[in-house]
């Protein structure tokens, strides 16, 4: 009897061993796990770039432009959109060379919105401005292609506001009683307005209009005859201005100047001196649907009606 129980325990003991060993063999003998992710987290990854917009840098400070300080003051005028120098000037009453030196403008071109010009000579009281004619004994005519005289320089100097008597007196080149009868003259001539002419012999085809037409218009036949209506000086000839076509501009003294529009031809060139009856261009149809001469009298720069100028026919 304790033979069968010693040889029964002995077989539960093997059944043990071998239930153990069936057990450690069904376990897979695994390698050691790395934890990737408290590694990678040991070392910090880099910040995303952040999809917010980088604040600009601040912008440099605008300059102002040439002349603001003078904004508002007589005598001066602010660009606006789509001005020239010529347009500018022709609105003043100005020669647009005058505008340019008086700026000190490299280049006449080049002018900017808000920009602030000179449009009076400088020291010249813009509340005070007085008529100033251009002497007919000074004035002669020329050729196209000569050089300007003694006599038509002294007339393009006698077109500047005269301070004084001496100043007319120097500008003339006179001297001892020419100076002082040249100083006469000038005064004189300061208080006369020109001597108007018709520009051309044909009628009048539109008249004056503040807004829509600021001159008159005169029908014609291509080629015709246009003539300076007083003594002056021409301060443009060209085709730089939109919507006049080939144009003649002349100054007749400080107050006043002229513009003859639409030519076919012009026959006179800036800086020269002509007499109130001289056929300065030829009528034409240029930048116009017709043959026309558009005449304007500015005073000041402001269009005036020339009707009421020009001598009775």
């Amino acid at each position: 009897m304790q033979k069968n129980l010693v040889s029964f325990s002995k077989a539960i003991l093997s059944s043990s061993v071998v239930l153990s060993l069936v057990a450690c063999s069904s376990t897979p003998n695994r390698a050691p796990i790395e934890d990737r992710k408290v590694g990678a987290a040991s070392k910090p990854a880099p910040a995303p770039a952040s999809s917010a917009p980088l604040s600009p840098a601040p912008a440099p400070e605008a300059k102002p432009l040439p002349g603001a300080e003078n904004a508002g003051k007589p005598g001066y005028y602010t660009v606006k959109p789509g001005d020239t120098l010529i347009r500018i000037a022709l609105d003043n009453g100005q020669n647009w060379r005058d505008v340019a030196k008086w700026n000190g403008l490299e280049n006449p071109n080049l002018i900017e919105k808000g920009q602030v010009l000179r449009v009076i000579a400088p020291g010249i009281d813009a509340s005070a401005v007085t008529t100033k004619s251009v002497a007919s004994a000074k004035v002669e005519t020329r050729p196209l292609d000569s050089k300007p005289s003694n006599s038509v320089a002294s007339t393009a100097a006698a077109t500047q506001p005269v301070a004084s008597a001496g100043s007319a007196a120097s500008a003339a080149g006179t001297t001892g009683s020419g100076a002082a009868a040249a100083a006469s003259t000038a005064a004189r001539d300061s208080e006369e307005d020109p001597v108007w002419a018709w520009p051309v012999s044909s009628a009048v085809s539109a008249g004056f209009d503040e807004q829509r037409n600021k001159g008159l218009a005169f029908a014609g036949k291509a080629g015709d005859p246009v003539m300076a209506a007083a003594d002056g000086r021409v301060v443009y000839a060209g085709s730089g201005l939109r919507g006049y076509g080939n144009l003649v501009i002349i100054k007749h003294n400080a107050t006043y100047l002229t513009a003859y529009a639409h030519n076919q031809a012009l026959l006179v060139k800036e800086d020269q001196a002509v007499r109130k009856g001289q056929k300065i261009a030829e009528m034409g149809s240029s930048d116009a649907d017709q043959v026309k001469l558009h005449f304007e009298v500015r005073k000041q720069g402001k269009p005036v009606d020339p009707a009421k100028l020009l001598p009775s026919r």
